[in-house]
């Protein structure tokens, strides 16, 4: 069996958290949410991803993976970032990058809507 490709992995993970499903708000464009926030845009070969607090903090991932990773568009000023996947940044990493997004989201819930 071989092994799945990279985004199919990562998509996976992200619909594994609790509470989290997918959603295609705009055609063409797959995205992880929780409640009814979106924490993870899901493309083929990249990721989109909230990555700090604000512009400051996610810029330090573009500072670490310049060729990899890119402010989002639109929304990249509250701290969202492109992340290309299958270049430099290592799968655990991605992983843990995917977990303070989801986790961002969540605390921003109602409590109400947390799972």
């Amino acid at each position: 069996m071989s092994r799945r490709p990279r985004y199919e992995e990562m998509a996976d993970y992200c619909l594994a958290k609790p509470g989290a499903w997918p959603d295609e708000p705009w055609d063409g464009d797959r995205v992880a949410k929780v409640g009814e926030k979106i924490f993870a845009f899901l493309g083929t070969t990249t990721l989109g991803l909230k990555c700090g607090r604000d512009r400051d903090d996610a810029d330090e991932l573009i500072e670490r993976y310049p060729d990899d990773v890119t402010v989002m568009a639109y929304i990249g000023r509250y701290g969202w970032n492109t992340l290309r996947l299958g270049g430099a940044i290592r799968t655990d990493e991605l992983r843990e990058l995917i977990d303070a997004s989801y986790d961002d989201v969540v605390a921003r819930l109602p409590k109400s809507k947390r799972p």
